[in-house]
């Protein structure tokens, strides 16, 4: 069967996502939410709108069975995204109480259903470490003086050569994108790609982390302006970076945001990378990406439906004893 684009109908005030099965052109799901985890997880502790708890109340009411927070890691300089370095002990201590009173009572309290009836599910503390070249903390750092259970490594901005000066490639206006582009690598979209994914592989060569975060995010404003992801050039990139990925035995999250935010065409990374993940054995993960409660689970079903027909078989998930695998196919109806 074809793989289709996850599409959109406005119908629906959160958004309502599905994939059509191009053989009987009818909507369906394979999956159960309860199944799922999101650990990617922003709060106002960084750029996410509410209190941690809020997004708790919004993950039981949807039946995740675990929920993890990765706020945006301290930055070096003024913005508006990233935890203030003051703050981190707080967001660390605010997250552990909230696991406390969330925790499941029993390890025999199996039943993720019942669990969420009673107001309980498992909690993570992550973090959402930024990569940028001789700027900002290691994630050494992060891990010896913080109680994270994991880390997601992500590069939202991109450093051109020896220059200070950063290509901001996220964000809602493509504005933004397009002149970074310009001003730093004189509108040269495969220099600027280039810079990203060497970024990208200095991270996954000099740093450790559980899951690498949005992997082909550089192409959320190109929209097919400036390439295309079937040119030979941007996938001898992509296949450069997933063996390191592979080497490296990080996870690969399954980002959904870009698809219901509409600011991507398909989900970080898109099917023809999956493909490839897929062909090199790396363990993936579905993320929300989440910067509002009622985001924490936007996709998902129609995520591992896609992830099912493209040949995955498992997801990994984070439990209290370490990181595990979850079968997609006997998770089916």
């Amino acid at each position: 069967m074809p793989i289709k684009s996850i599409k959109s109908s406005p119908t629906h005030p959160e958004g309502h996502y599905f994939i059509r099965n191009s053989l009987f052109n009818v909507q369906y799901s394979l999956f159960i939410l309860h199944l799922f985890q999101n650990l990617h997880t922003h709060t106002n502790f960084s750029d996410g709108s509410d209190d941690p708890e809020k997004y708790i109340e919004a993950a039981l009411i949807r039946g995740l069975s675990a929920l993890g927070f990765s706020d945006h890691s301290p930055l070096p300089f003024k913005n508006t995204f990233a935890l203030k370095e003051e703050e981190t002990g707080r967001y660390c201590k605010t997250i552990a109480e909230l696991r406390k009173k969330n925790q499941i009572s029993s390890l025999h309290e199996t039943n993720i259903k019942m669990q969420n009836a009673k107001g309980k599910m498992q909690i993570f503390l992550g973090m959402e470490a930024d990569f940028i070249p001789g700027i900002g903390l290691s994630f050494v750092y992060f891990r010896d003086n913080f109680p994270l259970d994991y880390l997601i490594g992500s590069v939202h901005l991109v450093r051109s050569g020896s220059s200070s000066e950063l290509w901001f490639i996220d964000g809602p206006d493509p504005a933004t994108y397009d002149d970074g582009l310009n001003v730093l690598f004189g509108g040269n979209i495969r220099k600027g790609v280039g810079a990203y994914h060497r970024q990208i592989n200095e991270m996954l060569t000099t740093r450790k982390m559980d899951i690498i975060g949005h992997l082909d995010k550089i192409k959320m404003h190109n929209r097919g302006r400036f390439f295309s992801e079937t040119d030979p050039w941007y996938i001898a990139l992509i296949e450069e970076t997933l063996e390191l990925v592979r080497q490296s035995g990080t996870i690969v999250e399954v980002n959904t945001r870009g698809l219901y935010k509409k600011r991507s065409d398909s989900l970080f990374p898109g099917p023809m990378i999956l493909k490839k993940i897929h062909d090199f054995n790396i363990p993936v993960i579905i993320s929300s990406d989440a910067h509002k409660p009622f985001e924490v689970s936007m996709l998902f079903n129609e995520t591992a439906d896609l992830l099912l027909e493209i040949g995955f078989r498992e997801l990994m998930i984070l439990t209290p004893s370490g990181w595990n695998t979850v079968s997609l196919k006997e998770n089916s109806i």
